[in-house]
Order: structure tokens, then C-alpha cells, then sequence
């Protein structure tokens, strides 16, 4: 998971918090319409009918439009709740005697919508208590001042800590998510390195060969090497100095090339270069250039430091057309294959490859 695959479930989970929000205060203000034990000229109060329908007119525009921008939680908060303190102010206006009850009793409704919706959005539930509380610390005028503020701080108290918490957790979640996705891309390029030469594998090269194509025009050219007699080389000097050797080999193919250009170890002592918005002459230098740095190694002997051995490579390439790589990869193929049987260490472009020396390589390795 990335940080914005995180940032977009906190995402959904506003949203369905909002929604949640909206559906209570839907069901709370329908209920207070429908279940009211007044005269019917005082059933459907105006702030009861306006929170309904705002509620509803949000909620079903969320349902319908699910991908469209959604309101913000905290504006939709604090408007219903100055309509919630409305509401107190005007049904509180219409009781003919003094009730205590009533007062604590929309209080109580009121944060019950905000302690199931909101439990995770202490902004949000603040802007949604505060004008009710405001409207029945008001309208109580010192009555009950003791058991109003025990109901508000007690369940302010809790929410602020569960938000501390939830900030906590959260804080710890992403800095987990971003140390996972740390390793999980230094596993992924490591996946992409051979680990003797530090090389590209053939998966890596898959990689750079994908944003090479797509972001980058001009003419490239695929140069296969293979080290010669490299059987040989092992036979006699042993798999720890076949190793060394091709560490060697793959640090002067490096050095040889521009910093843009994608070197690949392509299978035992066989070595892909992608030469990037180049044209043929170039290409034709820079595989010169390897085949001369390869020639110029001194290899030491793992016993003797003072006798050096040395290799050399044969070379390979063609360009790369509309894209195919598979057609290039053949091509230089081939080309490798007539270079080392004319003589090796040597190098050779598809380009130049005779009909009669093509019709060879078909059934070359």
C-alpha cells in the first residue's frame, strides 16, 4: 500500500462518515416530525423540516454521484448544528412551562448523532455541539448548570482523547505504510540487479526498457557482447576467477557507455547494452569503446597477483524499429554470432550482415 492508496481510504472513510452523519440526523429530525406529542400545528417546525431536507437532498446527491467532490464534513456539521439549536430555541419557545427535561434531552440527541458519526472527527464534532449547547446553557439560565456542563465535558473529554489516540494511530499507520513501500521498492530494485555484477537483470531491463519507449524518441540500438572463450577461461581458472572476471568485464562495459544508456547481464557471460537516440556511427564508437576497455583489462590471478589474465569480447547489434524489441534482439543476435566466427573480439553491425551471411545465422545459436 502507498501513502496515497492510505490518503484514499482515509478518504472513503470521511465519506462514509458524512454520510452516516447525514442518515442520523435524517432519521432524528423524522422522528421528532413524526413522534411529537403536541397539537398538530406545532408537528412539522420549520428548523425540523430543513434539517430533513438538507440532509436528504445531500445524502441522496452523494448516492447518485459517488465520484463527485462531497461536502466537507465540517461545514456540513456546524450548519446542522446551528439548525439543531434552532430547533431548541423555537420548540423551547412553545412550552408554556419551565422543563429541564427537555433541554437535557435535546442535548443528549444531539450528541448522540456527533458520538456515532463524528467519534473520529473532533473538529467536526465541536462545530456540531457547540450552538445547541450554547442555546440550552442559555436557555436553562443557571437551572441546572452542573448536570448541563457533566453532560457536555464528560463525552467532550472522551472524544478528545479517542481523537488523540486516533491521531496517534494514524501517525504510526503512515509512517509504517511509508517504511513498508521504502522496503518494498529496495526489494523490487534489488529483484532488478544481478548480485554478482550489479548489473541490470532481464526483469530490470524489462523495466527501463518500458519508460525508455514511451518517454524517450529518437533512434536506439540493442548491442549484445558475449566474452569469448569463456568456457575455457573457467576451465582454467576456476569459477571464482570466472566471476571476477565478468565483475571486471561489467564494470568497463559501464564505464565505456553514456550514463543513459541501459546495461543489462543477459545470461552468464553474455552482456545487453540499450544505446539511446543514437544513430548507427555512434553506436558503432561506443561499441568500439567497450570492446577496447575489455581488451585493456588486467584480470589478477587470485593466487598471484602479479600474473594478470585477460579476455576479450565479440559484439553484436542492430536497431531497435517501432518498438520490437524482440526483431532487434534477433537481429543482434545474428550479428554476434557471424562476428565471433570471424575471428572474435570483434564487433559487427546487422546492417552490415551480407544476404549470404544472413541466411547463415538462421540456424545459428
Amino acid at each position: 500500500m502507498k501513502l496515497q492508496s492510505y490518503d484514499e481510504l482515509l478518504r472513503s472513510k470521511h465519506r462514509l462518515s458524512l454520510m452516516l452523519f447525514l442518515f442520523l440526523n435524517t432519521a432524528t429530525s423524522l422522528f421528532y416530525l413524526y413522534h411529537n406529542e403536541e397539537n398538530p400545528p406545532f408537528l412539522f417546525t420549520p428548523p425540523l423540516l430543513v434539517i430533513a431536507l438538507l440532509s436528504v437532498t445531500i445524502l441522496l446527491w452523494m448516492l447518485l454521484r459517488p465520484g463527485r467532490k462531497f461536502p466537507p464534513l465540517n461545514i456540513a456539521a456546524a450548519i446542522t448544528g446551528l439548525l439543531w439549536s434552532w430547533q431548541i430555541v423555537f420548540k423551547y419557545q412553545l412550552v408554556f412551562y419551565y422543563d429541564s427535561s427537555f433541554l437535557i434531552i435535546s442535548l443528549v440527541s444531539v450528541f448522540f448523532i456527533s458520538a456515532i458519526a463524528l467519534g473520529d472527527h473532533l473538529l467536526a464534532f465541536c462545530l456540531h455541539i457547540a450552538p445547541p449547547t450554547l442555546a440550552v446553557l442559555v436557555l436553562d439560565r443557571g437551572e441546572n448548570t452542573l448536570l448541563l456542563l457533566f453532560t457536555i465535558i464528560l463525552p467532550l473529554t472522551g472524544f478528545t482523547l479517542h481523537h488523540l489516540m486516533q491521531q496517534r494511530r494514524d501517525r504510526f499507520t503512515r509512517r509504517l505504510v511509508s517504511q513498508l513501500y521504502e522496503e518494498k521498492q529496495t526489494y523490487s530494485d534489488l529483484s532488478m540487479l544481478d548480485p554478482l555484477t550489479g548489473l541490470y537483470n532481464r526483469r530490470g531491463l524489462a523495466s527501463r526498457l518500458k519508460n525508455i519507449l514511451d518517454n524517450h524518441a529518437g533512434s536506439h540500438f540493442l548491442l549484445l557482447l558475449d566474452i569469448d572463450h569463456f568456457k575455457a577461461y573457467n576451465d582454467n581458472y576456476g569459477h571464482a576467477m570466472g566471476d571476477q572476471a565478468l565483475a571486471r568485464v561489467s564494470v568497463a562495459i559501464r564505464d565505456a557507455v553514456r550514463s543513459r544508456d541501459i546495461v543489462t547481464r543477459y545470461g552468464g557471460e553474455e552482456f545487453l547494452v540499450l544505446l539511446t537516440n543514437v544513430n548507427e556511427s555512434i553506436a558503432m564508437k561506443l561499441a568500439e569503446r567497450i570492446r577496447q576497455y575489455v581488451q585493456e583489462l588486467s584480470i589478477p590471478h587470485l593466487f598471484n597477483e602479479r600474473v594478470a589474465t585477460h579476455v576479450t569480447i565479440s559484439a553484436g547489434f542492430a536497431p531497435l524499429h517501432a518498438d520490437d524489441f524482440d526483431s532487434a534482439l534477433t537481429n543482434a543476435d545474428r550479428a554476434l554470432y557471424l562476428a565471433k566466427n570471424r575471428g572474435r573480439n570483434n564487433i559487427l553491425s546487422h546492417a552490415a550482415i551480407s544476404q549470404s551471411d544472413l541466411s547463415k545465422t538462421v540456424d545459428g545459436p
